[in-house]
C-alpha cells in the first residue's frame, strides 16, 4: 500500500490548512477516516480538483482510491467531526454533529477562494449517535450526480469531487448494501445548527469565534459593519432568499430543510431525499420521513425564512447586549427576507416565460400558467422549455402547445404571445435567452434509480457516467442525450425519496 507522503507528493495539495480546527476543541472531535477493505474508484471530478489546485495526473487509479477512501491522509489535514445542533422537522435537538463526516481540511483554489474538503461515508464519530458513521452506495451516487446537476444548472451547491467504493456492505433496512465515500466540497460546512450549537448551551464566548470565522470565510465586509453579527445576519438572509428562488425556478425540492441543513453560505447541501419536480404541483413532498408535508416545494420559502429565524435567535446577544432591542432588531432583518426572496423569485419566473417584468400584468400571467400546469399535471421543465420553442415559433396556429390544445390553453397562449409582441425585442433573441435559463434535461428522479439499480445488482456504473455526462451541459440540445429529457412513464415514476442514512 503506498504511503501517505507518496501520495502528498503526487497530489501537490500546496496550501492544504485546516482552520476550523483551530478553533477551541468544544467546537469539534478529532477523528480519523477509518480504514476500508478494498476501496476501488468509481469517479474522480477531474475539473474541480484542477480548480482546487490539486494535481492527481501522476496517481494510478488505485492511488486515487486509496486518498479519496480516506485509506491515506495527506499531510496538512487535520481530520475532524464538527459539532452542530439543529431543528429536525421542527423539533430541536441539541447535538447533531458529523455522524459519518469527516472534515479533512481546506485548499485555495485557482480563484483565491477557500474551500472545505470531507469525507461522507468514512466511520463513526463522537456525533454518530450509535450509526455505523458509513454510507451506502445509492446515497453516495445520488449526491454525486445531483451536487454536479445543480452547479451546472447555475445554483450554489456543494460539490462531488469523488466517489469510491469501500469493498464492504453496509447493513440498512434494505439489507446488506455495497458502501461508498464520496468527497464533497464546500466552502464551507457551517451551518446555521452550527450557531445554535453554542447559543443552546449559552456559549456566547464559542458564538464569537464561530462568527469571527465565519465573517472571514463568507462577509469579510461584515468585519467593519456598525454591527457586525446583524450585517452577517443579513448577508445569510440575502444568499438564501437568492437560493430558494433558484430552487422554485427549477422546480427542486430539498427535502429536509432542517436547520442543520442550511448553510451559512448560500449553498446548497446534503442530497438526501430531494428531487425534481415532474408535474407540477404546489404540495409535492418527496420525502418518504416527510408525511405532513412540512419540506413541500411551495412551503421551502417560508421554512428558509423560519430557518433563518433560529440563526437570529442564536446571534441575538451579539446583536445588542438588550435583549428587546436585540430581538427588535433581527426580527426587522428576518422580515427582510420576504421581499427580497419574492423579487427574486418573480424575476426568475418572469424569464423563464420571456416576460422583462416591465408589464402590470406578468405576475398574473405567470400564476395563470402556473395554475394551468397544476391543474393539467404538466410536467415543470418540460412545460417551460416548450415556451422558448413556442417563442421562435410565434403566434399564429399555436404550432408549439406547452399548455394544451384545448380551448383553456390556447387561449392562455395566445394571452402570451400578444403580450410577447409588446416587446422590443426579437423572437428569436427571446427564445435563445429562454434557453439558456430553461433547462432541457434535469437529473430525474427515475433516471437516477436506473443508475442506482445498475451500479448495485450489476456492479455496472456506465449508467451513471452516460446521465453524469448528460446532466453537465443541461440547457443545450444534445441528440445523444435525448432520452434522458421526458419524465418517466407510470410505470417508472418513484414516488417518494429516502435519506440514506
Amino acid at each position: 500500500m503506498p504511503s501517505a507522503n507518496r501520495i502528498l507528493n503526487a497530489v501537490q495539495i500546496g496550501t492544504f490548512d485546516n482552520h476550523y480546527a483551530k478553533l477551541p476543541e468544544r467546537f469539534f472531535a478529532r477523528v480519523a477516516p477509518k480504514t476500508v477493505a478494498a476501496p476501488r474508484l468509481i469517479a474522480v471530478n477531474h475539473a474541480l480538483a484542477q480548480h482546487l489546485g490539486l494535481s492527481l495526473a501522476h496517481l494510478a487509479p488505485q492511488d486515487q482510491a486509496l486518498l479519496f477512501s480516506g485509506n491515506a491522509i495527506p499531510d496538512g489535514a487535520e481530520p475532524i467531526a464538527t459539532a452542530y445542533a439543529g431543528h429536525q422537522f421542527g423539533n430541536f435537538v441539541p447535538q447533531l454533529g458529523d455522524g459519518r463526516a469527516i472534515l479533512l481540511g481546506e485548499v485555495i483554489a485557482r480563484d483565491g477562494a477557500r474551500y472545505d474538503i470531507q469525507f461522507k461515508g468514512s466511520g463513526p464519530t463522537l456525533y454518530s449517535r450509535n450509526g455505523d458513521g458509513r454510507a451506502a452506495l445509492g446515497p453516495v451516487l445520488r449526491e454525486y450526480l445531483v451536487s454536479e446537476a445543480m452547479h451546472a444548472l447555475g445554483v450554489p451547491t456543494t460539490r462531488a469531487l469523488a466517489a469510491t467504493l469501500t469493498g464492504e456492505r453496509v447493513l440498512r433496512e434494505q439489507g446488506p448494501l455495497p458502501g461508498a465515500v464520496l468527497t464533497r466540497v464546500a466552502s464551507s460546512h457551517i451551518r446555521v445548527g452550527t450557531f445554535q450549537f453554542f447559543a443552546a448551551r449559552e456559549d456566547q464566548e464559542a458564538l464569537r469565534a464561530l462568527l469571527d470565522f465565519a465573517i472571514a470565510r463568507h462577509d469579510p465586509t461584515a468585519r467593519e459593519a456598525e454591527n457586525p453579527a446583524l450585517a452577517f445576519l443579513q448577508g445569510v438572509i440575502k444568499r438564501q432568499a437568492s437560493l430558494i428562488a433558484q430552487w422554485m425556478s427549477l422546480g427542486f425540492i430539498h427535502g429536509v430543510m432542517n436547520t442543520d441543513n442550511m448553510t451559512v453560505s448560500g449553498e446548497t447541501i446534503d442530497y438526501g431525499p430531494c428531487a425534481f419536480m415532474e408535474a407540477y404541483d404546489p404540495g409535492k413532498a418527496y420525502s418518504f420521513i416527510d408525511q405532513f408535508g412540512r419540506y413541500a416545494y411551495a412551503r421551502q420559502p417560508a421554512i428558509a425564512q423560519w430557518n433563518l429565524a433560529r440563526l437570529a435567535e442564536a446571534l441575538l446577544p451579539l446583536i445588542d447586549e438588550d435583549e428587546e432591542r436585540a430581538v427588535a432588531t433581527a426580527s426587522a432583518a428576518i422580515t427582510g427576507f420576504g421581499p427580497l426572496y419574492t423579487d427574486a423569485y418573480r424575476r426568475a419566473m418572469r424569464a423563464k416565460l420571456g416576460l422583462d417584468g416591465s408589464q402590470a400584468e406578468d405576475d398574473e400571467l405567470l400564476e395563470t400558467i402556473l395554475t394551468r400546469m397544476h391543474q393539467a399535471q404538466l410536467d415543470f421543465t418540460g412545460c417551460f422549455r416548450s415556451f422558448a420553442e413556442a417563442a421562435l415559433a410565434g403566434d399564429g396556429t399555436h404550432a408549439v402547445h406547452p399548455l394544451g390544445t384545448d380551448e383553456i390553453g390556447q387561449a392562455i397562449m395566445t394571452r402570451w404571445h400578444a403580450r410577447l409582441d409588446r416587446d422590443a425585442r426579437s423572437r428569436a433573441d427571446l427564445a435563445a435567452h429562454m434557453k439558456s435559463i430553461n433547462p432541457v434535461r434535469i437529473p430525474r428522479n427515475h433516471r437516477i434509480e436506473e443508475v442506482i439499480e445498475a451500479a448495485i445488482r450489476s456492479n455496472d456504473f456506465e449508467p451513471f457516467h452516460r446521465l453524469h455526462a448528460a446532466l453537465q451541459n443541461p440547457y443545450q440540445d444534445d441528440p445523444a442525450f435525448t432520452a434522458y429529457e421526458a419524465p418517466a412513464t407510470q410505470d417508472e415514476q418513484v414516488a417518494a425519496t429516502f435519506c440514506g442514512t
